[in-house]
């Protein structure tokens, strides 16, 4: 997005077909009479809603690429002492906008020489929660929590599980020299971190939302710890924020981009299907984060699609909106973008000049999510359905706790390897998903929701399934893992409207892992196995109280196995 360091914007933002270039010069002079960018600057809540609730005080991300240079050195002497100390890997304790830059910035760039390697863990899945202790020098790991609220049940439980590991492996009261944490001041977790001594607290500009926080503390520790060049990212955000507020008529402009979207949307194209460099793949799930929790709501949304393999134009629907987001000289897959183009979908294409670009794009895509929000009459900035999953799954744990057991639910149908629960008209268990999917109306989507330890072998077996219902049904397809896409997509499924077909996948855990109660005590009232089915049967209730339509099907034996059998059977 910016040449290189020291110089200004040079590149463009492209649109194709000519429908698509028309709808872009409609959207500047829609976007210059209502002077939108103007108002953003100033900071105009009502831009977006008449009252100041939760827009007022969330317009922090603004501020950051200008901001956060005054907190480097305080970034660096952190990161110095931890090397200085010995420390080669970090594990960021996380979920949603805490975690999600993080995992990008590792995936992307890697870890430099003489600095810590870094790994996210997001999953109550026990399987992982184990593999991932398992695999750790304790003596030189340091474990970074994350969280904006300071109270996520998830992260928590995370962190106290992994400080009970340390206290009991190492010298107690040597545990907390090796967490750091990174929230707002006056959580929970800053009062926590000061009690247990914690190497360090990086308290966060409170008016930052989480899902747009990659530029401040919780995204550019954990670059910092990576070795990454952060005054160059930032550097790239601020050229991207002077981009979009100079009066001329700069062509890479997140303000037109979110108009265009949002136009988009309201005529049926709500689809935004990504197509990256291979190298940028992981900036996909940083945006659908920050698109679908920001603006699927009130019976709007643009459902962002990532990770899906290029197909022939007749699979995609007249829902289809492409971008594609590349770097300079990676020009695979023109052909097919063409093809697209020349059958009447919405082309756009972005061109970064080297990875460090991502800091240009955080802010750039920051500024699309919060126009488009405007076109569409919606509040970019709350989240009013992700608590209603937490309430159901607190209500589980409750239960769980005075009765010793979850509820037990009665199939529909069961077969060999697999038992499916839910509303459903099928005779055969390997009829199940042909007939759930063949529900859809126009402008539905299928979302698997994975409630499975993520790998490299679910990876592929997922991915495998998407394409086979995407090519059979020409039905748009999500994957996410849980209960990590509660904090990202979760938002969505339940507030835009109402067209997503949800299949759940659950498995029997081999192995759990205790939470304990308290951090540096043994006692534990719950483990992550318990945690993680309260937040599948929570997500599940809140999605049909919203009218969703969702099934459950519980693989018995080795889950991708049978999410394999299940491709196969269509």
């Amino acid at each position: 997005m910016i040449a290189r360091k020291g110089t200004a914007m040079t590149a463009r933002m492209t649109f194709r077909p000519e429908s698509c270039r028309a709808a872009a010069g409609e959207a500047r002079k829609v976007l210059a009479a209502g002077r939108v960018a103007e108002r953003i600057r100033r900071k105009d809540h009502t831009l977006w809603k008449p009252e100041p609730k939760e827009i007022a005080n969330r317009l922090g991300w603004l501020d950051s690429p200008r901001a956060m240079p005054g907190r480097l050195a305080e970034i660096a002497s952190v990161v110095e002492g931890v090397r200085a100390d010995g420390f080669n890997f970090a594990l960021l304790l996380g979920m949603g906008g805490s975690s999600l830059a993080p995992e990008v910035f590792r995936k992307v760039f890697g870890a430099a020489d003489g600095f810590l390697d870094l790994a996210v863990l997001d999953s109550t899945d026990p399987g992982a929660v184990l593999a991932r202790a398992e695999r750790l020098d304790l003596k030189r790991t340091l474990f970074v929590v994350s969280t904006k609220s300071g109270g996520t049940v998830e992260t928590f439980s995370f962190m106290r599980y992994f400080y009970n590991l340390v206290a009991e492996k190492l010298e107690a009261e040597e545990a907390g020299r090796r967490f750091l944490a990174i929230t707002d001041p006056g959580s929970a977790l800053a009062e926590i971190a000061r009690a247990h001594h914690f190497r360090h607290t990086f308290l966060n500009d409170p008016e930052i939302g989480g899902r747009y926080s990659a530029l401040s503390c919780f995204g550019l520790v954990p670059a910092a710890l990576l070795g990454m060049d952060v005054g160059l990212l930032l550097e790239r955000a601020a050229a991207a924020a002077e981009c979009e507020f100079a009066n001329n008529k700069q062509e890479m402009n997140g303000v037109l981009l979110g108009a265009l979207l949002g136009e988009f949307a309201a005529q049926g194209r709500d689809k935004l299907t990504f197509l990256f460099s291979p190298r940028l793949a992981a900036f996909g799930d940083w945006v659908e984060q920050l698109l679908a929790e920001s603006l699927g709501k009130e019976g709007e949304g643009i459902l962002p699609v990532v990770g899906e393999e290029f197909g022939p134009p007749p699979v995609y629907g007249p829902d289809r909106i492409f971008c594609s987001i590349r770097l300079a000289g990676d020009d695979a897959g023109e052909a097919q973008r063409e093809a697209l183009a020349e059958a009447g979908h919405p082309v756009i294409d972005l061109k970064l000049a080297d990875p460090y670009d991502l800091g240009g794009q955080c802010f750039f895509w920051e500024m699309a999510t919060a126009v488009a929000g405007w076109r569409l009459a919606i509040n970019p900035f709350d989240q009013p359905d992700v608590e209603a999953a937490k309430v159901l799954a607190r209500k589980m744990i409750a239960e769980y706790r005075e009765k010793g057991a979850m509820p037990v639910e009665i199939p529909v149908l069961k077969g060999p390897g697999l038992s499916v629960y839910g509303d459903l008209d099928a005779r055969k268990p390997e009829e199940t998903l042909a007939a759930f999917l063949g529900q859809a109306e126009p402008g539905a989507y299928a979302a698997l929701h994975a409630y499975l330890m993520p790998s490299p072998g679910m990876d592929e077996a997922l991915q495998r399934l998407r394409m086979r219902i995407r090519d059979r049904f020409h039905l748009v397809t999500t994957v996410g893992y849980g209960p990590r896409f509660l904090h990202s997509t979760g938002q969505l499924h339940k507030g835009d409207a109402g067209r997503g077909l949800f299949i759940q996948f659950t498995a029997d855990d081999p192995r759990d892992a205790p939470i304990p109660d308290e951090m540096g005590r043994p006692e534990s009232a719950l483990t992550f196995g318990v945690l993680k089915q309260a937040q599948v049967f929570g997500d599940r209730q809140a999605l049909i109280n919203a009218g969703r339509r969702v099934i459950r099907i519980h693989l018995h034996g080795d889950p991708a196995d049978g999410i394999s059998r299940l491709t196969a059977a269509l």
